[in-house]
């Protein structure tokens, strides 16, 4: 995907300038930058990964594409406890489907959210398993998690068609 379709695919996600997000499983930060693109240069990003040299990739990217982010990469996983301030949102790209118990870790990470925060995903279209998607999440079981901890209006934001397993989709819910 190029980064005009990373934005567009979460932009209905991000509907506002500026605030304080967190990217949980940021990789390389082809999603990050679609978040700063979105949110604008007032925006603070903590960007949370594991794989060190992933986000030294992505911060030569920050640095060729918006040199003046306020950006602090965390190198942890994101399924440990963060010590984060109150995030306006949390975006995870095709990260959740790494974690197994779902509606514990999203009952875990509404802590980190403002009271009307909220939790922006992209993830496959589909609730099969495989070697790189452990736990899938379709749309209707990211809708029935959600709200089984505790968020409220799941909202679809975005779909894209994808070469591996037909489609992506980016979706919403709030705090």
């Amino acid at each position: 995907m190029t980064h005009s379709q990373h934005v567009d695919l979460i932009k209905n996600g991000i509907n506002t300038k500026g605030g304080v997000w967190a990217d949980f499983g940021s990789g390389d930060g082809a999603f990050t930058l679609a978040l700063r693109d979105l949110a604008g240069e007032n925006v603070r990003i903590y960007s949370v990964d594991k794989d060190s040299s992933r986000l030294y990739q992505q911060k030569q990217n920050f640095d060729r594409q918006f040199q003046q982010t306020d950006i602090q990469y965390m190198h942890l996983d994101f399924r440990k406890n963060l010590d984060l301030p109150k995030l306006d949102g949390i975006l995870m790209a095709n990260s959740l489907h790494y974690v197994q118990e779902q509606v514990q870790f999203l009952q875990q990470i509404k802590k980190y959210l403002k009271k009307d925060g909220k939790l922006l995903i992209v993830e496959y279209s589909t609730d099969a398993p495989n070697y790189w998607l452990p736990y899938p999440l379709s749309f209707t079981t990211f809708v029935h998690l959600t709200e089984e901890a505790g968020f409220h209006q799941p909202t679809q934001v975005g779909k894209v068609a994808s070469s591996w397993l037909d489609e992506m989709y980016a979706a919403e819910a709030k705090k």
